[in-house]
């Protein structure tokens, strides 16, 4: 619990400040009969981010990652 919430605080720290964000989920072993578990995480973290970001990437399986693209939802301007 404590990881996933250090992990978002650093992924919305980097969309505030106009980065894109890649969230992966890497399976080990006999993990990979239980990706709908890490379809819930993503999904968590999507919502964490709320308004902050939008989805530039939908949540999607690579090998044995899984994983989602967000984007900032409002660029920001350079002063």
């Amino acid at each position: 619990m404590h990881d996933f919430e250090f992990k978002s605080k650093h992924a919305l720290n980097f969309l505030e400040e106009g980065h894109k964000v890649k969230a992966v989920v890497m399976f080990k072993g006999r993990e990979l009969a239980y990706t709908e578990k890490g379809t819930e995480l993503l999904t968590r973290f999507i919502e964490s981010a709320g308004e902050l970001a939008k989805v530039e990437s939908p949540i999607k399986m690579e090998g044995r990652n899984m994983n989602v693209i967000l984007v900032p939802a409002k660029v920001k301007k350079l002063k």
